[in-house]
């Protein structure tokens, strides 16, 4: 049998690939140059630093004492303490003030978004300062009904608003204003297709949310919330300028006495390190927890489940609610 006449070109690129010994296009070893002289660069860079913080007046020798001092064991307690009760609060605020946001209530809406407008548009510092100095505009706070003389509660501001609360108000109100925003970004993020999926099977409005928008969101959610919760950790800090005890005023305190001010701020800086690391692997493992479970076979977001599951609801709950 004759087989068709084929190119010529085809005939000599099979021979060219087909050949035992084909000439192969010499191999130039690339020498990364660059490489070798930025990692020179920044060697030298670090020897220099290391060498000057050497011969630095400062005194290395009292610094694990200053680690350990009572002072600065209580700022360390103060600044965790007041930073996770401001961000839970934060969290708690931005899930109410998102769900305002995008309500179908217009009162609800103008609401939240003059709420992130003002909270989210103010320094905290200043926020700070207007909180710890209410007492100049409302000496007594007073609850009761309105246009009578029934009183219930009659404090003295100054005996409500302490460092703490002044503080606490400040960062946790300025926090809950962005919080608002990140969830809102979460909530937003679900496919239309996936909730008008549930709406079809009958599911109420706390299924959907609970089983479909939630897991999906917080893998959204997380991420920028966790590294908020490390800029509160630091951000507790400028709670110093009202005389709430924290690392940093702990520092002030201990060098107004002895003028260590280096060493001690170096105290305040390493145990700053060690809370900052801890928060950061603790939201490495939540991240990598939720895509695990939205990934796992069995995972809310998983499509086969997602489909196993609107089929098990098809087969349970009709499409039309029957009316008698």
């Amino acid at each position: 049998m004759s087989t068709p006449d084929r190119p010529a070109s085809a005939d000599a690129l099979v021979a060219d690939t087909a050949g035992p010994q084909r000439e192969l296009l010499p191999q130039v070893r690339v020498k990364h140059w660059g490489r070798w002289i930025s990692a020179v660069v920044i060697v030298v860079l670090l020897v220099a630093l290391v060498l000057g913080a050497a011969q630095g007046n400062i005194s290395y020798g009292d610094i694990p004492y200053y680690l350990v001092s009572p002072i600065i064991l209580k700022g360390l307690v103060g600044t965790i303490v007041l930073a996770v009760v401001a961000q839970a609060s934060a969290v708690v605020i931005g899930i109410v003030i998102a769900l305002m946001r995008i309500s179908k209530n217009p009162v609800a809406q103008a609401f939240a978004a003059a709420y992130t407008w003002l909270f989210r548009g103010l320094p905290v510092l200043l926020q700070i300062l207007l909180w710890y100095n209410l007492a100049l505009i409302f000496p007594r706070l007073q609850i009761g009904i309105p246009l009578t003389d029934v009183t219930f509660v009659d404090v003295s501001t100054n005996a409500v608003m302490t460092t703490f609360v002044a503080a606490f108000l400040g960062l946790a109100l300025n926090e809950s204003a962005y919080m608002a925003e990140i969830v809102r970004a979460g909530l937003k993020s679900v496919d239309r297709g996936q909730i008008e999926a549930a709406q079809s099977i009958g599911q109420t409005p706390m299924q959907r949310m609970s089983r479909i928008v939630l897991p999906q969101a917080m893998r959204i959610i997380i991420p920028p919330t966790g590294n908020d919760f490390i800029n509160m950790l630091k951000g507790t800090a400028m709670a110093s300028v009202i005389g709430y005890l924290e690392l940093i005023k702990a520092a002030n305190n201990i060098s107004s006495f002895n003028l260590q001010v280096m060493e001690t701020l170096i105290a305040a800086a390493i145990w700053y390190m060690v809370i900052v690391s801890v928060a950061s692997v603790g939201q490495y493992y939540l991240e990598r927890g939720f895509d695990r479970q939205d990934r796992r076979p069995g995972g809310p977001t998983n499509p086969r489940s997602l489909r196993r599951k609107v089929a098990a609801d098809l087969g349970r709950a009709p499409l039309v609610r029957s009316t008698p």
